[in-house]
C-alpha cells in the first residue's frame, strides 16, 4: 500500500501529510491517499500519506517534526507550534465537539463511576481532554483521578469497546462516529452528551517548507475536488490563522495534560 509508518526513513525529495490515527490506518488510507494524490498532481511534488498505529506514536512523530504538513487534533496543533514552529493553514468548516456514546439511552454522570470510560489516547482533545475538564467542572467528577480512564488507540475502538461492553461510555467526536460503519456494533450505541463547540482540527505546515512550495500545496488544498472532502467528512475547508487556536491555549492551560516529549 502507498502510506508509510513512521518507523521507516523517509525521503528527502518527498513531502509527507500526516494524519492523526484516528480510524483504522485502512480506512485512513482509503480517505487520505486521494488527497496526497491530489496534492502530488498539482504541485508535482512526491506527496506520501503517511499515519501511525496509535495517536500516541503520531505525537511522539509530531513533536520530532517528521511531516511535512499534518492533519492533527487542536490540542497537538498548539504544542506541535510550540515545539517544532508548525502553522494552521486550512480546517474544516466548524467546529469540533467530543462526545459521549453509550449503550444507556440517557446520560447519568454518576453512573461514570461505575466502570472504566474508554478514551482514543490520553491526550486527545475534544474527545479525551474536553471531556474529562466538562465532568469535572459540571458534574465534580475526576475521570482520571478515580482511575476510571482506558485508552484504547482510536476513535473506532472506542465505539466498538462500547458497544461490545468493554465500558458503559466512551469519547469520541462527532465526525468520527458519524463515519463510523461497524453497522451491529453502532445500531447499539447513542450519544448521550456533546461538549461545548472548539475550533477544529487543523492542518498545518512544517516551517521547513520553503515560500513557493508552500505556495504550491496552498493552492493545492484549495482545490480538492468535493468528491475527496465529501470522504473526509468535510463541506469545505477554510483558511486558518494560528491565533484562531487562543482558546486551545486557554483551555490547555486549565487542564492536567501530560506533555509530549520530542525524545520519546
Amino acid at each position: 500500500m502507498g502510506w508509510l509508518l513512521a518507523g521507516q526513513v523517509w525521503a528527502q525529495d518527498r513531502l509527507i501529510l500526516g494524519v492523526v490515527p484516528q480510524q483504522s490506518p485502512l480506512k485512513l488510507y482509503q480517505n487520505w491517499q486521494p488527497v496526497a494524490a491530489h496534492l502530488s498532481d498539482v504541485t508535482g511534488r512526491e506527496v506520501v500519506f503517511e499515519t501511525e498505529k496509535s495517536i500516541a506514536e503520531f505525537e511522539t512523530q509530531l513533536a520530532k517534526g517528521r511531516y511535512d504538513m499534518a492533519y492533527m487534533n487542536p490540542y497537538h496543533y498548539v504544542v506541535a507550534h510550540e515545539q517544532q514552529g508548525y502553522l494552521a493553514r486550512f480546517r474544516r468548516e466548524g467546529d469540533i465537539r467530543g462526545i459521549l456514546v453509550s449503550t444507556h439511552s440517557t446520560f447519568e454522570p454518576q453512573k461514570l463511576l461505575a466502570g472504566p470510560v474508554l478514551f482514543p489516547s490520553p491526550n486527545a482533545f475534544a474527545a479525551t481532554l474536553v471531556i474529562k475538564y466538562e465532568m469535572l467542572e459540571k458534574f465534580e467528577l475526576a475521570i482520571e483521578a478515580k482511575g476510571l480512564d482506558r485508552y484504547v488507540n482510536s476513535h473506532d475502538s472506542v465505539y466498538k469497546g462500547v458497544a461490545r461492553g468493554v465500558g458503559d461510555y466512551g469519547g469520541g467526536v462527532e465526525r468520527t462516529f458519524r463515519a463510523f460503519d461497524a453497522d451491529e456494533d453502532k445500531g447499539k450505541l447513542q450519544v448521550v452528551y456533546r461538549t461545548a463547540p472548539y475550533p477544529s482540527h487543523p492542518i498545518a505546515f512544517h516551517p521547513r517548507l520553503t515560500p513557493a512550495t508552500v505556495s504550491q500545496l496552498t493552492q493545492a488544498w484549495q482545490t480538492l475536488p468535493q468528491k475527496v472532502m465529501d470522504s473526509l467528512g468535510f463541506a469545505r475547508l477554510m483558511p486558518v490563522e494560528d491565533a484562531d487556536y487562543a482558546p486551545i491555549r486557554a483551555l490547555r492551560a486549565r487542564l492536567s495534560v501530560k506533555p509530549v516529549s520530542e525524545g520519546k
